[in-house]
């Protein structure tokens, strides 16, 4: 029997017992401290345009904040705010998402679903583009709202260019800092919405989303290189690919590489997607927890985040108040967890992310280990960019930090380098990061140091 034939069985299968399947992956409960915080805050209120959250008041505005933030505020861990910190919270500014995005979102959004496979492997069927559910109800609403992480707007090509490198510091509890300086190049290949792109591209195939990213800096670790490529097909494992300098050649990473740290980072490669979720969606699970506000910074602030540890409010790593006011965002609160099938030896056991109501992404995760104890919190800053054609959106561009309270170990993230230059996006982008077969294959790694 052919794969295809074989795949669209088992398919076939899923789907008479997806109803019944993905109820049974639902029943794990939520952490409880994470439940305790969501029962505290059923009625939230709002904040005044104007206020300033300092550790001196900071528990009269704890209920806007996710849990790992106020455990920052708490000061129970090695890390903790800095005594100065004040975040000013001003007017929340929601930017509109692509015209091209809603209307592939309108077009094709009611006839989505969410199948599961006699494997108990999730899928969503019959996606083409735009957000997958428009307005995910129950049952399984988690994972629809997971499915919309999933495939959020994106600018079609983000490239962080040679000569102005993403930068990423890693910071120890004896404040040790180690920099390093990244160039990547992410593509959209299928499902894509932006003006004058093929929905997908002939030549990615069966791959809809493409990740490269190569290590400039430290020199010892000068080219390393990792691509990842994500298929539409659900039962198959996302393909890892690492080019190693001192081999020169590139090597295919097993499927447990998922958990494997990202260029030296607290990141793992699960993590590394910047809308908060890089896991893919048949191996995963999400329970639907609520929906709060909470404080995040976002969009249009400042630039001035590449210098370390100079633009960075230290030893935390967190934002200055020249950065710009922070907003009340509509989050949407899900649990993230492997299914039963897949769990065992996978590094997280839940992943907490409170997720914009407006642009699915992330704005802040918690993560626990397998013990449900919490190990890291994510912060994440996306940026507003002009993108070609689509006009001033939320991008995938961020700040980020990850803090391991675990191992008292933190990495700091800008793709902002230390002259305030960011990110090109789309046709911005010089011709040659166009290049799919350097940048979107895995042929391409081997045209690297030569």
């Amino acid at each position: 029997m052919s794969r295809s034939r074989l795949l669209a069985l088992c398919l076939s299968a899923g789907l008479a017992f997806a109803t019944a399947g993905a109820a049974r992956a639902q029943d794990f409960q939520p952490v409880q401290a994470t439940q305790d915080w969501l029962n505290s805050t059923a009625s939230q209120g709002s904040i005044k345009p104007g206020t300033v959250i300092t550790t001196s008041n900071w528990t009269q505005y704890q209920q806007f904040m996710p849990l790992g933030m106020q455990r920052l505020f708490s000061g129970q861990y090695f890390w903790k705010m800095p005594s100065d910190v004040a975040m000013t919270v001003g007017p929340t500014k929601v930017l509109p998402l692509p015209k091209t995005y809603m209307e592939a979102s309108e077009k094709y959004g009611s006839q989505t679903s969410m199948g599961t496979t006699a494997s108990g492997h999730h899928y969503v069927a019959n996606y083409v583009a735009g957000q997958p559910f428009p307005n995910p109800q129950e049952p399984n609403k988690g994972y629809k709202i997971l499915a919309n992480v999933w495939f959020a707007y994106v600018p079609n090509l983000y490239a962080q260019p040679l000569d102005h490198p993403g930068v990423s510091c890693t910071v120890d509890r004896f404040g040790s800092m180690a920099c390093s300086r990244i160039q990547w190049i992410y593509r959209q290949t299928g499902y894509n919405t932006d003006p004058g792109v093929p929905i997908n591209l002939p030549q990615a195939g069966d791959v809809w989303f493409t990740e490269w990213f190569m290590v400039l800096q430290p020199e010892q670790s000068k080219y390393t290189t990792n691509l990842t490529l994500f298929h539409k097909n659900p039962e198959k494992y996302e393909d890892d690919y690492v080019f190693v300098p001192a081999l020169r050649r590139s090597l295919r990473l097993a499927v447990s590489a998922r958990c494997a740290p990202a260029g030296g980072s607290d990141f793992v490669l699960d993590d590394y997607k910047t809308v908060g979720f890089n896991g893919g969606l048949a191996l995963f699970n999400a329970k639907f927890l609520g929906h709060r506000k909470i404080v995040a910074l976002l969009d249009d602030y400042s630039t001035q985040t590449g210098t370390f540890p100079d633009d960075w409010d230290m030893p935390l790593g967190w934002a200055k108040p020249s950065w710009g006011n922070w907003q009340l965002r509509d989050v949407d609160v899900i649990d993230v967890r492997r299914i039963p099938a897949e769990s065992a030896g996978y590094c997280y056991g839940s992943r907490v992310m409170y997720v914009d109501s407006n642009f699915d992404y992330a704005d802040w995760i918690d993560v626990y280990d397998s013990n449900l104890q919490l190990w890291k919190m994510f912060w994440l800053a996306p940026r507003a960019a002009n993108v070609p054609g689509v006009g001033h959106v939320t991008t995938n561009s961020v700040t980020a930090a990850v803090w391991d309270v675990q191992n008292d170990h933190a990495t700091l993230l800008s793709t902002v380098d230390d002259k305030g230059v960011g990110p090109y996006f789309n046709d911005d982008a010089p011709a040659d990061y166009h290049n799919f077969n350097k940048y979107s294959s895995p042929g391409g790694l081997m045209s690297i140091m030569r």
